[in-house]
């Protein structure tokens, strides 16, 4: 099927509003880009920043695009999973079977504590490997087509990578992974260490930053371990909306 391009975009400060996110996507679709990757918050680390409903802005960008694929994150231990399914379901069905869900532990323990959840690492994890069988149980009863499972992980930390070798794929993400991009070397430790895991071909998706005119350069040696997946990173730390849609606007590498 060959390397896939998506624009990764938080759902937090002034990139929080679902009209934006959706109109990004919509810009995302008509320049060439494959998918759309959208963080999920409740609060973030910057006080008064506003965050928008990352399960609402999916149903807006399936309604509003015909081709993307919808890359939601979902942080399942801190979600009622019945809820999850149902909405996941809905936005499986408004898209025309174009949603993967990335389920993840998140990054915030804030965003447990504050609203009464425990904000242990250990028994976030438990939460998501129950929630995750939970989850495709629920949609088998329901009759769902099968809507792809990513999972989030942290490398070096292992209980990630072990998660997504029994799903479709994997995300994993890197110490300063904002400041340079991931070591090709050590997302093809990460890539084989699942790989020899997994009984299938699971998905590699990695976070990133590209020069318009170098992207293919840049990404290449990405594609030579394997990746599935180039997430393109756009938020505040690359510059405000307008920067973002300037780089969506200048397109995935031909």
């Amino acid at each position: 099927m060959g390397l896939k391009y998506a624009v990764g975009l938080p759902t937090v400060g002034e990139f929080g509003n679902v009209g934006v996110l959706t109109d990004l996507a919509v810009s995302a679709e008509q320049h060439g880009w494959d998918g759309v990757q959208l963080w999920d918050h409740l609060l973030y680390h910057e006080p008064g920043w506003p965050v928008a409903s990352s399960t609402v802005t999916a149903a807006a960008i399936a309604a509003r695009t015909s081709r993307l694929r919808i890359i939601l994150t979902v942080v399942l231990p801190r979600r009622q999973v019945q809820d999850v399914a149902q909405d996941t379901a809905a936005i499986a069905a408004l898209s025309g079977g174009r949603l993967t869900v990335v389920g993840a532990i998140g990054s915030m323990e804030e965003e447990y504590a504050a609203f009464g959840l425990d904000p242990d690492l250990r028994a976030r994890g438990r939460a998501l490997d129950e929630r995750l069988g939970r989850l495709t149980g629920l949609w088998s009863d329901w009759g769902v087509d099968r809507v792809p499972i990513w999972c989030g992980a942290r490398w070096p930390n292992r209980p990630g990578l072990r998660r997504a070798a029994r799903f479709d794929g994997v995300m994993p993400t890197f110490a300063d992974q904002r400041l340079r991009n991931v070591a090709v070397a050590d997302l093809a430790e990460a890539a084989a260490y699942v790989r020899r895991l997994s009984t299938g071909q699971p998905d590699l998706a990695v976070e990133g930053a590209t020069d318009p005119a170098r992207a293919a350069e840049q990404i290449a040696p990405y594609g030579d371990v394997g990746l599935s997946w180039w997430i393109e990173a756009l938020g505040w730390w690359r510059g405000d909306r307008a920067t973002a849609a300037t780089r969506i606007a200048a397109g995935p590498p031909s």
